[in-house]
């Protein structure tokens, strides 16, 4: 008999191997300038395209594995992943290199919904489904902590490709043992997947992304106006279209349970707060503090594998204080840590970050456990790629979300702070530091201070308004999680 507990593992590395590919390669950007001679417009789209691909296709990838099987796609998408990610590391001109990362995008979109949706099917006991599902949902944490680590370690010794050669060993394992131990699980009443309803979600997702990606870049454009009109409008069309299919894309009678919808508003709303975290805390680790980027890299570790921690006492957790509970603990246990990161200075003891990084990170693993269980739980087995895939949905939203508004927030902080003339100086501290360089000495150094202390106080701002937006989400969960059962029977939604 297979082993549930061999299956998580395999989705877990899966998921990891996702997490880690979002950041990898932020270390490795300026290497495409000077190897590739990519612009500075190419490098947002080699960033960000990714991440579009992603997000634009979850909900239509999530359907396709509940119809086809979700093994076969996830091995499928494996195999795509992995040809991909060669594709993308050899890549000889910055044009290839976007159309790879699309294909990683796209790949990406097959494995992830399909991850979550087999650990829903091969856990049947409530408690070992809400365990399985914090230790999956620790990965994205470590992932994302990994990412720079590991993209540090390689770049100091190899070339910016060889950020992507590290997930073939690892894919190779993910379609080995998964042929091997994967259950086959489908819904098999599924009828066909209407394609206006495909092309309405992708377009909808990543021309919202997109406007607000570039809102947060440049302001308010008529690019931005247009793409946020038209992907509001694709995605209102796409919405009423679902309550008149025989087979929606996304069966939006979900949305009536209470735990779903506000379990994934609370998601979407904590990822918001918490995405612009790891970019804040990458710029001043290395602008104001004066670390390596590898060293910065490490320093932020400890966040994601304490997250880790958070998913695995989610499980006991919850029946001592219920599902409002925890995920009103998790979101307190942030709002903490963003006060505390308001206090930060431009001198830095790295203990004085550690703590309130562990104590976010628990946190973190508390709250999207609880909340990715409970939308998997209140969701009919047959439709489990559907429901993770709007989970995933709403976190990409969040997250896309999160770096534009509070990096908003930041930029307009560290401008208001600054002051100084140069047009150059006030666009980013990047910018007063590349500016200073071209300054005599005396001079350079009074406008790399005031930069810091200026962006600095961009920091104190932002985590003061993330820190008061946790917290009130944690009174929003505590009461629209409130009566949600300790213990989420998926038999009695089995035929719902």
């Amino acid at each position: 008999m297979r082993s549930p507990w061999a299956a998580l593992a395999v989705a877990c590395l899966a998921t990891l191997i996702l997490a880690l590919d979002m950041t990898v390669l932020h270390l490795a950007l300026p290497r495409l300038v000077s190897d590739l001679g990519a612009t500075s417009t190419q490098l947002l789209w080699i960033g960000d395209i990714y991440g579009f691909a992603l997000a634009g296709l979850l909900v239509t990838m999530g359907n396709l594995g509940d119809r086809i099987g979700r093994k076969k796609l996830l091995l499928t998408g494996t195999v795509a992943f992995s040809v991909a990610s060669v594709v993308t590391a050899y890549a000889p001109n910055p044009e290839l290199l976007i159309a790879a990362r699309v294909l990683l995008g796209v790949a990406g979109a097959t494995i992830m919904p399909s991850t979550l949706s087999i650990v829903r099917n091969v856990f049947t006991d409530p408690v070992q489904r809400t365990t399985a599902i914090g230790i999956w949902s620790s990965m994205t944490a470590v992932g994302f902590g990994l990412g720079p680590v590991v993209g540090g370690l390689l770049l100091d010794h190899f070339w910016w490709g060889s950020v992507f050669l590290i997930n073939l060993p690892i894919m190779a394992v993910v379609l080995v043992v998964g042929i091997i131990v994967l259950p086959e699980s489908s819904n098999p009443q599924a009828g066909r997947i209407d394609l206006l309803s495909v092309l309405l979600s992708f377009a909808g997702v990543v021309a919202v992304i997109y406007a607000v990606k570039e809102l947060a870049d440049g302001g308010f454009t008529a690019d931005v106006t247009v793409s946020g009109v038209l992907g509001l409008a694709a995605l209102t069309w796409f919405g009423i279209r679902q309550t008149r299919l025989p087979e929606p894309l996304i069966d939006v009678r979900l949305f009536r349970k209470r735990a779903f919808t506000a379990s994934i508003v609370t998601n979407l709303l904590a990822i918001f707060t918490m995405s612009a975290m790891s970019l804040m805390f990458a710029w001043y680790l290395q602008m104001v503090v004066g670390w390596s980027p590898l060293q910065a890299g490490i320093a932020g570790l400890p966040g994601g594998l304490s997250g880790a921690v958070g998913g695995m006492l989610a499980a006991p957790l919850i029946q001592a204080v219920g599902r409002n509970g925890v995920v009103a603990i998790g979101l307190g246990l942030n709002a903490f840590s963003f006060m505390w990161y308001s206090t930060l200075g431009t001198e830095l003891s790295y203990v004085y970050l550690l703590i309130p990084m562990v104590i976010g990170g628990i946190g973190i693993g508390l709250t999207f456990t609880v909340n990715n269980d409970n939308v998997l739980a209140t969701a009919p087995r047959h439709r489990a790629g559907a429901a993770a895939a709007i989970s995933e949905t709403a976190f990409e939203l969040g997250a896309s979300l999160g770096i534009a508004i509070l990096g908003t927030v930041l930029t307009s902080a560290y401008r208001s702070n600054l002051a100084v003339t140069d047009p150059a100086a006030r666009e980013s501290i990047a910018d007063a530091v590349r500016v200073a360089a071209t300054l005599p000495a005396e001079e350079g150094a009074q406008l790399v201070q005031a930069a810091r202390v200026a962006f600095v106080e961009g920091i104190q701002v932002t985590s003061l308004a993330t820190a008061v937006i946790l917290a009130a989400l944690a009174l929003l969960a505590l009461f629209g999680l409130r009566g949600v059962p300790k213990v989420i029977d998926t038999d009695a939604h089995a035929h719902t």
